[in-house]
C-alpha cells in the first residue's frame, strides 16, 4: 500500500510541471509587426504579447525612442503595455572599433584575411577579403558580439 501512495504521488509530482505550463498563455511575437510600424532604431528590440501585455525589451541609447515605443504599442490598440526598453549610453566608435578589430585579430580561423572595419553610432561595417563564406559569418558574429555594437553591415568579399 505504501509503495503504491508513494508511485502515486511521485507520478503527480512528476506530471505537476506539464499541468503548470498548460495554463500558461502562449506568447505571440510581434516584434516584426513593430519593426514595420517604424521602431527600427531600437537595438534588439522584442515585442511579446503575452496574455494580452505587450512586453517591449531592447536597448536603445533616447529616452524618447523608449517612450515613443510604449506610445506606438497604445496606439496599436494594446491597453497593457510593459516597457522594459534598457537606457544605454551612446556607443564610444573608438572603443568599438579597437575592440572589434582585437576580436577579429585574436580569432584564427579568420588568419590570412585583410578586414577593415568602421564604427559610426555602433553600426559596424567590415569590409575586405575573405577566403569562405563560412570566415565572412564567423567575422560577422565576432564582431556582433563586442560591447555597444547595435548592427553589422558586412562588404566582405571571397
Amino acid at each position: 500500500m505504501k509503495q503504491a501512495l508513494f508511485c502515486l504521488v511521485a507520478s503527480v509530482i512528476f506530471l505537476m510541471p506539464v499541468a503548470v505550463y498548460a495554463d500558461q498563455p502562449e506568447a505571440v511575437d510581434l516584434t516584426s509587426s513593430f519593426r514595420a510600424a517604424g521602431l527600427t532604431d531600437i537595438d534588439r528590440l522584442q515585442v511579446y504579447e503575452v496574455g494580452g501585455i505587450v512586453i517591449l525589451r531592447g536597448r536603445t541609447d533616447s529616452n524618447m525612442r523608449a517612450e515613443d515605443a510604449g506610445r506606438l504599442a497604445t496606439s496599436l490598440g494594446y491597453t497593457r503595455v510593459a516597457n522594459l526598453i534598457q537606457l544605454t549610453s551612446a556607443p564610444d566608435d573608438a572603443v568599438i572599433l579597437r575592440a572589434a578589430e582585437r576580436a577579429l585579430s585574436r580569432h584564427r580561423s579568420l588568419d590570412g584575411c585583410k578586414l577593415r572595419v568602421d564604427s559610426q553610432h555602433g553600426i559596424v561595417r567590415i569590409a575586405g577579403t575573405v577566403h569562405s563564406q563560412l570566415q565572412e559569418q564567423v567575422a560577422i558574429e565576432l564582431v556582433k558580439n563586442v560591447d555597444g555594437v547595435r548592427s553589422v553591415q558586412s562588404d566582405l568579399t571571397h
